[in-house]
């Protein structure tokens, strides 16, 4: 099958298809199309973002949809609004020229009242984030008893949000005679223990190999100290000019961290985390797909439905522990035939997790040089010239007097002087500044911690008395020769929503910690506390971490809602 015209899709289908532009399926939907179409098993698809899962399951379901009846036959489940949205746009294009079909996404964020009434079309499509399928089956709106199909997109992300006990009930809600279909980017326990207690021996796909898909990708790693990460970062941003790229973060507070220093140094940037409004959300998104911001910085979840397909750069600010997350983020960059670049900047203690990585995925992540000032400008020289030469678009005209006599000046002279104009800032910005390339690590670079420390010209003897310090100050100046400190090893590191901008101080941190631990027998060893402008961070013995995630939930200071998660 190598022309969607060779399949068994009818005409009313093929039309709308054909004026989408597309000819020839991709190899899942090669595999899949017929399968759906002649197959009453289950089946299981294993396939990366972006390979044209949404027509390799829906093309053949709208094939076969009863027009006349006004059940529900097809329910789509997939883990976040955008993708929802998503795949409802894709489906109502597929079914342009079938007048009959309706298609309902439902998902948070919006008017669970305004979904309700559009479910009073009678749908035969639904297209659903869980957590609201749940409440509109609860509030009587939705009706699956005549599901016959239901897909699960992007089930492994589904599970590593949470959902699975939404998808068990929304499971136990549809026939047994209905056939279910699982697309995934990985097979990891949780989506293989769905898969056996939900699916009935499943027919399995894969679409080629890890290596195979990514082939038309570059792989680069460098390797820099924690104290070093963000300057690191500009550099890599400015040795790739006119790039196009996200940078993928761990948390939601490294996310809108690292966001910040980037909108603060001048670059075209925004943060898209789980923190974030709906409509702050689709603010950001709207602006990275118009190309108004250059540059997002995101978690794996909040990125899983940004459908982008002319990134150029995709950096791993912080490597993830699933390899197979390292090679779902890297395949957003290299779309639509296009080559792309993934770099990642590593902690010198993470040689052993990038090992890992290259021997999961048999991926070549070749180590480079954190680029020099002078690399930098060269780099921005050719920038500039690619600009040049591909945008030819006239934006305004202006009167050819207004050109002074440049008869005085050679070509090189001319082009030389515009350089030195356009490039003058970033010039001086690398001109006194040290190079990263050859930097040598030592015990300040293994860890979070002890960089913070350096950065703001914290001696070491000031580091070793401050947790004794802090002792005295949490028991009013008792205890003075109680134990030493657990070490770092033994304590684990909060990332804290509120800092200096909300009044908050060390002694504060110290209270909200106390009183978080009040019920306890005895009193928790505590570590560094940082307290900086935005957010902060602080260590607690490590047997105590649920003790203070539970105990923060009941507090306010200064009136504002407290948050904590743990770091990395």
């Amino acid at each position: 099958m190598n022309l969607f015209t060779e399949t068994s899709l009818s005409p009313e289908i093929l039309k709308a298809v054909g004026e989408l532009g597309f000819t020839s399926p991709t190899e899942i939907q090669k595999q899949t199309i017929p399968f759906i179409s002649t197959d009453i098993r289950d089946m299981i698809a294993l396939a990366q973002t972006g390979t044209g899962k949404t027509a390799a399951f829906s093309l053949p379901i709208l094939d076969m949809i009863d027009e006349g009846s006004r059940k529900i036959q097809f329910l789509v489940l997939c883990p976040t609004r955008e993708l929802c949205l998503q795949i409802t746009k894709d489906i109502k294009n597929y079914s342009k020229y079938l007048p009959n079909i309706k298609t309902t996404a439902v998902y948070g964020g919006s008017s669970i009242m305004d979904q309700i009434r559009s479910l009073r079309e009678k749908p035969q499509i639904i297209v659903g984030t869980p957590g609201r399928v749940i409440d509109l089956i609860n509030r009587k709106a939705l009706d699956f008893s005549e599901i016959q199909w239901l897909v699960l997109d992007e089930a492994d992300e589904m599970l590593s949000m949470g959902f699975k006990d939404d998808l068990e009930t929304i499971f136990n809600e549809t026939p047994e005679t209905k056939q279910t279909y699982l697309f995934s980017a990985t097979m990891n326990k949780e989506v293989e223990r769905i898969s056996k207690n939900y699916l009935t021996s499943p027919h399995r796909i894969s679409v080629g190999s890890i290596n195979e898909v990514k082939k038309n990708i570059k792989h680069e790693y460098y390797v820099v100290g924690y104290r070093h990460k963000k300057e690191a970062l500009k550099r890599l941003i400015d040795a790739n000019p006119n790039q196009y790229s996200i940078i993928f973060c761990r948390t939601r507070m490294e996310t809108q961290e690292v966001a910040d220093f980037l909108m603060q140094n001048g670059y075209a940037a925004d943060a898209l985390h789980g923190d974030l409004s709906q409509a702050q959300r689709d603010t950001v998104m709207k602006k990275f797909r118009l190309k108004n911001i250059d540059i997002l910085v995101a978690t794996d979840v909040a990125a899983r439905g940004l459908d982008v397909n002319s990134l150029t750069h995709v950096i791993h600010y912080s490597l993830p522990d699933d390899p197979e997350v390292f090679v779902h983020r890297s395949g957003r960059t290299g779309r639509a035939g296009k080559d792309g670049i993934s770099m990642a900047l590593i902690k010198p203690e993470e040689s052993r997790k990038l090992k890992q990585i290259k021997s999961s995925t048999k991926i070549d992540i070749v180590e480079k040089k954190i680029p020099t000032g002078e690399a930098i400008i060269k780099a921005q020289v050719g920038g500039v010239f690619e600009k040049l030469f591909t945008e030819h678009e006239e934006f305004f005209t202006f009167d050819d007097a207004l050109i002074p006599d440049l008869s005085e000046f050679s070509k090189e002279e001319l082009v030389h002087k515009l350089l030195q104009l356009q490039l003058r800032d970033l010039a001086l910005f690398y001109k006194d500044k040290n190079d990263l390339a050859d930097q040598k690590f030592n015990s300040d670079d293994r860890g979070e911690r002890g960089g913070r420390d350096r950065d703001r010209g914290r001696d070491r003897d000031r580091g070793r008395d401050r947790g004794d310090r802090r002792d005295n100050y949490r028991d009013g100046g008792r205890d003075r020769d109680r134990k030493p400190r657990k070490n770092n090893g033994d304590m684990v590191r909060f990332f804290f929503n509120l800092g200096k901008k909300d009044q908050l101080k060390k002694m504060d941190m110290l209270e909200i910690i106390n009183k978080s631990t009040a019920k306890s027998k005895k009193r928790p060893d505590i570590g560094d506390i940082e307290i900086l402008e935005k957010f902060s961070f602080f260590e607690v013995e490590k047997s105590f971490k649920d003790e203070v995630l539970k105990g923060l939930q009941t507090q306010k200071f200064k009136g504002k809602e407290m948050r904590a998660e743990v770091a990395n």
